[in-house]
């Protein structure tokens, strides 16, 4: 497969998955939405769907739309690590489209919730419900805590991954098959419900960074901050958790 295929495929996929699931997030958090305050098993299945639907458009490229699981199938040995750039720069980017498609999808609702005298109020602090939407935060701020909560998580993700059997097709891409694209969305709302807790599961480095970035550069009146001192936990969390995994794998199965 060429490094245009792979990019054009995980960028797409990974911008209908942050789409998705950055939707979820929205309709759940914002006001004036139909699903406003739904509640996290909404958002857990909201994001197992998203992964579902964000595979099955990118299954050319071996659906990985997670730098987290294209480390974990590079460790194992399935895919170049010449690759993996192609890989982490089409997701970031695909997580940044699919950000900027939330926010023009419920602008109304981003205006409700922001333009309000509450939001002028919060402006210095922390408009959660917007937050919420586009990157994740620890329910209880213990950086070293949090971060072992992603690496948990995303240890989980990817060892469920490795072992469940990836598909090679005829040019040797390595990644999620049908199945198990369906297989892996439900582990994504397995470690919602069950791990998701503490920290809102990033489980994916760019589905935090992406969006994150985005927040930031939008012009979003009564924003507030996009909170980068935490950033690096949904980051380094989920990579350190696939490494895990990965060397996991090669141990006990390689």
């Amino acid at each position: 497969m060429s490094s245009s295929d792979i990019f054009t495929s995980e960028f797409i996929g990974t911008m209908v998955l942050v789409l998705l699931g950055g939707g979820v997030c929205a309709a759940v958090n914002l006001k004036r939405s139909k699903a406003f305050e739904a509640g996290w098993v909404a958002v857990a299945f909201g994001w197992g769907f998203a992964v579902l639907t964000g595979a099955y458009i990118s299954q050319t490229s071996g659906a990985h739309l997670n730098p987290a699981v294209t480390l974990g199938i590079a460790i194992k040995g399935d895919t170049d690590w010449g690759d993996v750039p192609v890989y982490v720069g089409a997701q970031i980017l695909g997580a940044m489209a699919g950000a900027i498609l939330v926010w023009i999808t419920y602008y109304a609702q981003f205006e409700a919730t922001l333009k309000t005298p509450e939001a002028a109020e919060q402006k210095a602090a922390n408009p959660g419900q917007v937050h919420g939407v586009f990157f994740t935060s620890p329910e209880v701020r213990k950086p070293l805590l949090n971060l072992l909560t992603e690496v948990i998580a995303t240890f989980v993700l990817i060892l469920a991954i490795l072992t469940q059997g990836l598909v090679k097709d005829a040019d040797g891409t390595v990644g999620l098959g049908k199945m198990g694209a369906l297989i892996t969305a439900l582990v994504v709302v397995g470690i919602g419900l069950s791990l998701g807790g503490p920290t809102g599961y990033a489980i994916n480095p760019v589905r935090d960074l992406g969006p994150r970035i985005v927040h930031a550069l939008l012009p979003l009146p009564n924003k507030g901050g996009s909170d980068w001192t935490y950033a690096w936990v949904p980051v380094f969390g989920p990579l350190i958790g696939a490494a895990i995994a990965g060397g996991v794998y090669n141990l006990a199965w390689g």
